[in-house]
């Protein structure tokens, strides 16, 4: 059994507590999922079930869709609404459509983000959740992520809120997107609502809920759930082979470098329509490309 299941995650489960969970219903070990979305979140979480789990950091590289809200006039220790709120300005004048829209472009491009405390990202080999947890203080480091679209949905005055559409890289916090927003707009802030609605190629509308996985399991139907490997790595460039190639490919070997490159490093190995490998360019021979990840060829 291999293949992609396109889960809708739900509120309250961990991405961990999914990937037990599909290991229940689909009796297998070999699952991980393709990007951590908080508990508190629900949206498109790419389950990689068997051969399939070989793909997971390609796919956990690709693009991301958010609809995300954001409330002024609070700031909060998780950033989310969840946390304790740790300061409060009233909101009084609530910006308007065009300044909105204006400080939403200028986040357009490479931006420079500072994890939050309540987050997995280590420092000295521990998670910052836990040195928050412990109340110890210590410095984050920044990172670039980008932003491919952003955009306003909608706005409430009365509640304080606006509401934008992200597409954004891998490693990106909208948590911190919503407060550095709502810097720029004069006033602290913090994320009230997140949805992802699309990971790499698969959509809130591609998304399989628990519920109809468990039904299809009780009608032995589940396997018509699962997306073909290719579908999480074809933002990938191909490099068609032929039969004898293909024997080379699967044991492993590192192949001369062909005349004419695919664009992309890594790019897929393909035999017609079956996906073999995914290779790059070898890092010391520069006249060959070696294997990243071999899937069983008959």
């Amino acid at each position: 059994m291999n293949g992609i299941l396109p889960l809708w995650k739900p509120k309250g489960l961990t991405s961990h507590d999914c990937v037990i969970r599909v290991r229940k219903l689909f009796k297998t070990k070999k699952v991980g999922h393709t990007g951590t979305l908080d508990p508190e979140v629900e949206g498109v979480l790419p389950i990689c079930i068997g051969q399939a789990t070989k793909v997971v950091p390609f796919l956990t590289d690709t693009q991301k869709k958010y609809i995300a809200e954001l409330k002024l006039g609070s700031a909060t220790e998780t950033e989310d609404s969840y946390g304790e709120t740790i300061k409060e300005t009233e909101v009084d004048h609530f910006p308007s459509d065009e300044e909105i829209d204006l400080v939403l472009q200028s986040f357009h491009g490479e931006v420079t983000q500072i994890p939050p405390m309540y987050s997995a990202v280590k420092v000295k080999g521990k998670k910052l959740y836990e040195y928050a947890r412990a109340n110890e203080t210590v410095e984050r480091p920044k990172r670039q992520v980008n932003i491919f679209h952003i955009e306003k949905i909608d706005k409430n005055p009365d509640n304080q809120t606006i509401r934008f559409e992200v597409v954004c890289s891998k490693g990106t916090y909208i948590r911190t997107l919503c407060v550095d927003i709502g810097e720029k707009l004069g006033y602290p802030a913090h994320m009230s609502f997140l949805k992802r609605t699309k990971t790499g190629n698969y959509t809130e509308e591609d998304a399989i809920t628990f519920e109809k996985i468990e039904k299809a399991v009780g009608e032995n139907t589940y396997q018509s759930f699962l997306q073909p490997m290719i579908t999480a790595v074809d933002h990938l460039d191909k490099l068609y082979v032929d039969e004898e190639t293909k024997r080379k490919i699967a044991n492993g070997q590192k192949l001369l470098k062909p005349v004419k490159l695919p664009n992309s490093n890594p790019f897929l190995m393909m035999y017609e329509e079956e996906l073999l490998a995914i290779y790059q360019l070898h890092p010391k021979n520069e006249n060959e490309i070696k294997a990243v990840r071999v899937f069983m060829v008959e």
